[in-house]
C-alpha cells in the first residue's frame, strides 16, 4: 500500500519524485503530494485523488527548482482521502515535512499530548503527529536523523517515515519498522522509495535496510543506523531488471502486458536450480539437509492468489514427500494458537515480501521454534530476510495489482520445494525427479500454446459482461485453480464470483444453478485421475441439466466432456500436479477482457492495494 519517494541530487527533485509516484501507482492510492526543499523553506502540493490531480495542481501552481524532494501516494486508513489528509504533513512553523506508510497505533495519546503543548492538528491522520515531534526534537539537537532516532523510540505499530527539514536543505531522512523502504544509489545522488521501480530509471543499484532502521541521504553518501544510534550493516544488492521492464510495451494494460510474459516467467523460475544430472541445487535455500530430513510437518502460510499457490503446493508436497501438509490463511494464522515446533517447516509465500498478515505469521513460526522458507519474487524485502531461507521466483516487476505471472511463478517454486524435499528425505528417486523436472521444463511451451489459442476466451468474455455471477468448480488441483479464477474475477469484474470443489455441488451449491448461468469447469485429466475426470463429467451434465451455461476447460484429447460443453477451452496434456500452470491461464484472460469490457481499470481495481503492508 501506498508509495513513497524520496531524492537528494543534482536533478529536479520534483521530476524525480513525480516520475517515482507514477511508477507506484499499482501499489493502490487514493491521494498524492510532494514537498521540496527551495529558497530556505518548504514548498508542498497535495490532492486528493490520482496523481493527475496533483499534476494540474503543479501546472497551475509551480513550485520552486529544488534539489532535495520527497513524495507520496496515500491508501486511506485515518481519515478520508482528503486534500487535507494527503501527505506530506508538516509542523506548525511548516518547517518539518513527513510522508508515512503503516499504522501509527498509539498516535491518539501522543496527538493529546502535542495538543496540550499548544500544537495545532488539522489532519485526521495518524501521520501528523511525527511531524510535530520532528520538529521538537530538532529544535533541540538540530540533527535530522537523531531526531528522527529519538521520535522512532516513542511510536508503536508499523511504520515508513520519509523526513525532510527546511534547515537541512540537503538532507533526507527515513526510518522503517514492518514497512518497506530501500535506497537507491545513483552517481552523486540518492534515493528511498517504498519500491525499486520508483528509482529503477536512474539506477539498478540498491542497498536495503533493515528493521528499526533510521537512514540519512546526503549527496556525500548514505549512513545507516539503528533506532538506537548504533551504526548498521547493510547489504548492497543489484536489481536484475531495468525500466523498460516496467512498462507497458505497447500493450493496452500492465496486466496484459504480464499474462503474455508468463512463459518466459516460468522458465526464468527454473534456470540454474537443475544440474546436469537432473538433480536439484537450490543454493538458497540454506537449511542444512539434516534439518529438512526431520520435519514431520509443513505450513504453507499465505494471502490471497499465494493462498491457493499454497493450496496446490500442498497437493505436490505430500504427493511427493508423505509429509503432512496445512495451508493457512496468514491473516488468521497466529490468532489460532497452531501447533509448531522445531520439526515444522514453515512456507511463507508473498509476491511483495511486504505482506504484513504473512510477516507476522513467520514471525510467529520463528518464536515457536519453527524453520521458515520464504518463496517471494522481491530481492532484499522483508520477509526472505527474516527467514530461515528463501527461493527467489524470477518473475521480474509485476505492476497490476491482480497477481498473474507472480501466481505462476509461485507455482513452479512451490514445485521446486516439494521436489527438493523428496530429494533429500529420499521418498523420490532421481529418475523420478528427473522426469517431474523434465515435465516442468516444458510448461513454459505449454503455456506459450495456451496464449496463442485465446481468442475465443475473449470472445466469451465480451459476451458475458452483462452478467452478474459466475460460478467455477474444480476438483484436485483444479478446485484452487477454481478458486483463483473466481478471485480474479471478483478482483477486476467486481461481479460475484465463487468458486468451489465441484464434489460439494450437491452438499448445496447447487441451489444457486438456474437459467443461463454460467459455469467454468476445470477438468482433470481423464489420464491422471480418471475417476475424478468420469464423476466432474456426471458434474457438468448435472449444471447443465438445469439449464446453466457450460464453460469447459479440458485437455487435448478429452472427448467426453465434449456433448456437454456449451463452451470448449482446450489446454495441452500436462501432468496432473502440473495442470494449474496451464489451466490458470484461460481464467486469467477471461477476468482481464470481462472487466476491460465493463469498462475497469484492469491495472488499479477499486479499493485494491498491490503490497497490503497493514493487518
Amino acid at each position: 500500500m501506498c508509495g513513497i519517494v524520496g531524492y537528494v541530487g543534482p536533478q529536479s527533485a520534483l521530476d524525480v519524485v513525480m516520475a517515482g509516484l507514477k511508477r507506484l501507482e499499482y501499489r493502490g492510492y487514493d491521494s498524492a503530494g510532494v514537498a521540496v526543499l527551495a529558497d530556505g523553506g518548504l514548498a508542498t502540493a497535495k490532492r486528493a485523488g490520482k496523481l493527475v490531480n496533483l499534476d494540474k495542481e503543479l501546472s497551475e501552481h509551480p513550485l520552486p527548482s529544488a534539489a532535495t524532494g520527497i513524495g507520496h501516494t496515500r491508501w486511506a486508513t485515518h481519515g478520508g482521502p482528503t486534500d487535507a489528509n494527503a501527505h506530506p504533513h508538516l509542523d506548525n512553523a511548516g518547517r518539518v515535512a513527513v510522508v508515512h506508510n503503516g499504522i501509527i497505533e498509539n498516535f491518539a495519546p501522543l496527538r493529546a499530548e502535542l495538543a496540550e503543548r499548544g500544537h495545532e492538528l488539522p489532519s485526521e491522520t495518524d501521520t501528523e503527529v511525527v511531524a510535530h515531534l520532528l520538529a521538537e526534537e530538532y529544535s533541540a539537537c538540530a540533527d535530522l536523523a537523531e531526531a528522527m532516532r529519538l521520535v522512532c523510540g516513542r511510536l508503536e505499530g508499523a511504520f515508513t517515515l520519509v523526513a525532510v527539514h527546511a534547515d537541512a536543505p540537503d538532507v533526507v531522512v527515513g526510518a522503517r519498522r514492518n514497512s518497506p523502504l530501500v535506497v537507491g544509489v545513483g552517481e552523486g545522488e540518492y534515493f528511498l522509495a517504498s519500491d525499486v521501480a520508483a528509482f529503477i530509471a536512474h539506477t539498478r543499484n540498491a542497498v536495503e535496510l533493515g528493521q528499526d532502521q533510521v537512514v540519512e541521504l546526503r549527496r556525500e553518501g548514505v549512513t545507516v543506523t539503528g533506532f538506537d544510534g548504533t551504526p548498521a550493516d547493510v547489504r548492497s544488492y543489484h536489481v536484475d531488471w531495468d525500466a523498460s521492464a516496467a512498462e507497458k510495451s505497447g500493450y493496452a494494460s500492465f496486466m496484459l502486458k504480464e499474462i503474455a510474459e508468463q512463459p518466459k516467467a516460468v522458465a526464468d523460475t527454473l534456470l540454474g536450480r537443475i544440474d546436469g544430472s537432473g538433480t536439484l541445487s537450490l543454493d538458497e535455500v540454506r537449511i542444512p539437509a539434516a534439518v529438512l530430513r526431520e520435519v514431520d510437518k509443513v505450513v504453507v502460510v499465505a494471502c490471497g492468489t499465494a493462498f491457493h499457490a499454497g493450496l496446490i503446493a500442498k497437493y505436490a508436497i505430500e504427493h511427493w514427500t508423505r509429509i503432512p501438509c496445512e495451508v493457512e490463511l496468514a491473516s488468521e494464522f497466529r490468532y489460532r494458537d497452531p501447533i509448531l515446533d522445531q520439526q515444522t517447516l514453515v512456507i511463507a509465500i508473498s509476491q511483495s515480501g511486504e505482506t504484513m498478515d504473512t510477516l507476522m505469521a513467520l514471525r510467529h513460526a520463528r518464536e515457536q521454534g519453527a524453520r521458515v522458507l520464504a518463496i517471494c519474487n522481491t530481492n532484499g524485502s522483508t520477509i526472505p530476510r527474516e527467514s530461515d531461507a528463501v527461493l527467489y521466483t524470477h518473475a521480474g516487476p509485476e505492476v497490476a495489482v491482480a497477481s498473474t505471472k507472480a501466481f505462476l511463478t509461485q507455482l513452479v517454486a512451490c514445485y521446486l520445494v516439494a521436489l527438493y524435499l523428496g530429494q533429500v528425505r529420499g521418498t523420490k528417486y532421481g529418475d523420478e525427479i528427473g522426469d517431474v523436472v523434465r515435465d516442468l521444463s516444458g510448461i513454459s511451451g505449454a503455456v506459450e500454446r495456451v496464449l496463442e489459442t485465446m481468442d475465443p476466451v475473449r470472445e466469451l468474455a465480451r459476451s458475458l459482461a452483462h452478467k452478474n455471477t459466475v460460478l467455477f468448480l474444480g476438483r484436485h488441483v483444479g478446485h484452487p485453480v477454481a478458486l483463483e479464477g473466481a478471485l480474479k474475477l471478483k478482483e477486476l469484474a467486481y461481479m460475484h464470483a465463487e468458486g468451489f470443489a465441484a464434489g460439494e455441488l450437491k452438499h448445496g451449491p447447487i441451489a444457486l444453478i438456474e437459467e443461463d448461468l454460467p459455469v467454468v469447469v476445470v477438468v482433470p485429466s481423464p489420464r491422471g485421475r480418471s475417476v475424478l475426470h468420469d464423476k466432474i463429467v456426471s458434474n457438468i451434465q448435472e449444471i447443465r441439466a438445469r439449464g446453466a451455461r457450460t464453460v469447459v476447460i479440458a485437455e487435448e484429447g478429452d472427448e467426453a466432456v465434449v456433448p456437454y460443453a456449451d463452451h470448449l477451452v482446450r489446454i495441452p496434456a500436462t501432468p496432473t500436479l502440473l495442470q494449474p500452470l496451464v489451466a490458470t491461464v484461460p481464467l486469467q484472460v477471461f477476468a482481464c477482457e470481462l472487466a476491460t469490457a465493463r469498462g475497469n481499470e484492469v491495472d488499479q481495481p477499486r479499493n485494491l492495494a498491490k503490497s497490503v503492508t497493514v493487518e
